[in-house]
């Protein structure tokens, strides 16, 4: 690939794509090239495995690159990777949105730079200041607010990887927001670490709500607001009012609820009860009865028995759940909970199979009580579009793109609505 751009493969969640599109502005800005940029994720330990083997294989592929290596498990595990025969440089979480690091690794200072860049992230108390206008689709744009997390339940590593806490000034996200409306962009989308957590490092200490309802009102030509994955027992009284006056607010939350039995949730360290998390999802649909939720559950934590498993399986059903993010747990080095007693792998498969089992049937409940409604749809390209519920409708003949029209539901195959 010799004179070519660099090649950037993505691992994990959202805020690495996020935080992918910045390192491409800044190795774009330094000259880099003939280089790989693995953007890796430590949520799991098969994640850490699959980012291994995502290196060797790009490392075949691309013989004479110059691979570096980043993200969450870069950070937590440098000196592994950067024992890896495939791999160049080490970044860290900090370094990597930094652009003096890519001008370091540009061809004419490369051969000077240090094969690890890693610091402290626990030292970070400020987001970095790199505003990505337009990553997404062509009509939905994601904006990063916060980074890092103050928590510590027992079966996490992220904390360690992003470093606590940090917020994006509200004025700055609204600025960010109304270029991106004046760009095109119907619909934008709040992301984080931790989201609910956004404003408790700022002066006056604001809330998610009280961002929220700021950028509705100082970005009037916003046509659809989202916030991505929130801890429920974090919402504030503001979001809640937020929920059920603004309706450029979309009715879909994805919810950090993990588990249904109450020791479980204990053993994780997580702040919420069963009780609590059925009580939110019963207030937010009587605020909002339109509202649909998902939520991430683990299916196999170290010491759940058949009973406890089966707690979680009821919880999709008792909160009414229409889409589940099911992770198997394995454990991840350095978290209390690799210590406890675990659970055998192939019990472990075998609930997140049924976990996974349920949640198809769930969303394929919702999605056949849509049939015969009548949907607002952002389309996306010509045959897709999402309604405000984010349920995905495909159509059969080409749309105009970029628009938000009403639709009626015509069918649905289990994954999508049809019209």
């Amino acid at each position: 690939m010799e004179g070519n751009a660099p090649v950037f493969s993505t691992l994990g969640c959202r805020l690495n794509a996020w935080e992918t599109e910045a390192m491409k502005d800044m190795a774009a800005a330094a000259g880099l090239r003939d280089a790989v940029v693995v953007n890796t994720c430590a949520v799991t330990a098969e994640a850490v495995r699959k980012a291994r083997q995502e290196i060797r294989h790009l490392r075949r592929d691309n013989p004479g690159a110059t691979i570096v290596v980043t993200g969450c498990a870069a950070q937590t595990e440098a000196a592994m990777f950067a024992a890896m025969p495939e791999v160049n440089h080490v970044i860290g979480n900090r370094e990597k949105m930094d652009p003096a690091t890519w001008a370091a690794l540009a061809p004419d200072r490369i051969a000077g730079a240090a094969q690890v860049m890693v610091d402290d992230i626990m030292s970070v108390r400020e987001t970095a200041g790199h505003l990505i206008d337009g990553f997404g689709t062509r009509t939905r744009a994601y904006v990063q607010v916060q980074n890092g997390c103050d928590h510590r339940c027992t079966f996490c590593i992220i904390p360690y990887a992003r470093g606590n806490s940090r917020s994006v000034p509200a004025q700055v996200v609204v600025d960010q927001i109304a270029r991106l409306v004046e760009r095109g962009y119907r619909e934008v989308v709040l992301t984080g670490v931790d989201l609910t957590s956004w404003g408790a490092d700022l002066p006056e200490g604001p809330r998610l709500g009280d961002l929220v309802r700021r950028i509705l009102r100082m970005v009037p030509a916003l046509d659809r607001l989202r916030i991505s994955s929130i801890d429920s027992i974090e919402a504030d009284a503001a979001l809640m009012q937020a929920i059920e006056e603004e309706s450029r607010l979309m009715p879909h939350l994805h919810l950090s609820l993990q588990a249904g039995d109450d020791l479980i949730l204990k053993r994780m360290k997580r702040r919420h009860l069963r009780a609590d998390a059925i009580r939110f999802c019963e207030e937010v649909r009587r605020l909002r009865p339109d509202m649909t939720l998902g939520a991430d559950i683990i299916a196999g934590f170290p010491t759940e028995t058949e009973e406890m498993f089966a707690r979680s399986l009821d919880l999709v059903g008792e909160c009414g759940l229409s889409f589940l993010h099911v992770f198997p747990y394995s454990p991840r080095r350095g978290t209390p909970a690799a210590r406890m007693p675990q659970v055998p792998g192939a019990e472990v498969r075998e609930r997140a199979a049924r976990l996974r089992a349920e949640g198809d049937a769930a969303l394929g409940l919702h999605l056949a009580a849509q049939v015969g409604r009548s949907h607002r749809v952002l389309m996306e390209n010509p045959r897709m579009g999402r309604t405000e519920q984010f349920n995905e409708v495909r159509f059969d003949t080409d749309q105009p793109e970029d628009r938000i029209f009403g639709v009626t539901i015509k069918g649905q195959d289990g994954r999508a609505l049809r019209a």
